[in-house]
């Protein structure tokens, strides 16, 4: 086996014994994680946890939960983006690591229940990403927000969807978003790095299960290419938010989040790029498991938006 920290190593071997993902169909995996019963974890501190509607297409509306801290704001604000491929996960998939975020970087963080494909392909949960960021620039003074303190992030397909608004907000001259936090975000469906090939089989996110989710996300080959499929493929990433990319050592998409953050980095972006030892794809929400080691990339997020806090306090 590679560098596997030890709860790492428990964790891809109990994953392991579940039914292969990637033979199954989309509705059947989402029933089977439904019926695993809920793990009790200890939950930070809030003032206030609310749901809230947010219109999107012809008629239809997303929930978003807003995670508001102790203390008196307004608060900067950080609109989260939930992980599973597009295809599976939603408020409750990331809702500990997101009460941790907030108490830890004194921010309202915004948990966006983005519509999954292959019901809703692409580009429907890139268009609700960016709805529900657009909403929470123009609504936040409403929940104790400051929207001109306001960064983006995600893990995995969310990481994904992060860079993706980015890329957005940035073309359509949209809201003004100061950082992006990306957790082993999904930024090409080529699957073809080094650490597709290392990592293929055994460690969680397997290839043939990552081929799995891109194929009922996008559409045809074309959309793969697709710059908001696939951020990495995007031949002007100047003028981007500072980013903050956080890999997992044994992860398929470890190398092109490497990839991606010295392609911003090259545009001039500022960047800042960790790479967690001996974990695995899915640490980052998996509080029952990696409470410790969440807090130590919470440490990091929190450092990385305390300078942008201090960027915006010197542009005041």
């Amino acid at each position: 086996m590679a560098n596997l920290d030890p709860k790492a190593r428990a964790y891809v071997e109990m994953f392991n014994q579940m039914p292969a993902i990637h033979k199954m169909e989309p509705n059947a995996v989402r029933e089977m994680f439904a019926s695993v019963p809920p793990v009790e974890v200890e939950l930070a501190p809030l003032a206030k946890v609310e749901d809230l509607k947010v219109p999107v297409g012809q008629d239809d509306q997303i929930k978003i939960r807003v995670y508001t801290p102790e203390g008196e704001g307004p608060f900067p604000v950080f609109v989260y983006y939930h992980g599973g491929g597009w295809v599976i996960g939603d408020l409750e998939t990331s809702d500990a690591s997101c009460r941790m975020l907030a108490n830890r970087t004194n921010r309202i963080v915004v948990s966006v229940d983005y519509r999954l494909a292959p019901e809703y392909k692409f580009p429907i949960p890139v268009e609700d990403s960016y709805t529900a960021l657009n909403w929470v620039s123009e609504h936040a003074n409403e929940f104790n927000g400051n929207a001109s303190n306001l960064v983006v992030g995600g893990d995995s397909a969310g990481g994904n969807l992060a860079a993706v608004v980015s890329q957005i907000s940035k073309d359509q001259n949209g809201p003004n978003i100061l950082g992006q936090v990306l957790v082993y975000p999904v930024t090409a469906l080529t699957y073809d790095t080094k650490s597709y090939f290392d990592f293929q089989e055994g460690y969680g996110l397997d290839r043939d299960l990552m081929i799995w989710f891109g194929n009922h996300y996008i559409n045809s080959e074309d959309d793969a290419r697709n710059k908001y499929v696939s951020p990495l493929s995007s031949e002007d990433l100047s003028n981007l938010p500072s980013a903050l990319i956080i890999t997992a050592e044994n992860d398929v998409l470890r190398d092109e989040g490497n990839k991606y953050g010295q392609r911003l980095r090259d545009a001039g972006v500022n960047v800042e790029m960790y790479c967690e030892e001996g974990l695995v794809h899915g640490y980052f929400t998996n509080m029952a498991v990696f409470p410790e080691r969440i807090e130590e990339s919470i440490n990091r997020i929190e450092e990385f938006l305390n300078k942008l806090n201090q960027t915006v306090l010197n542009k005041g």
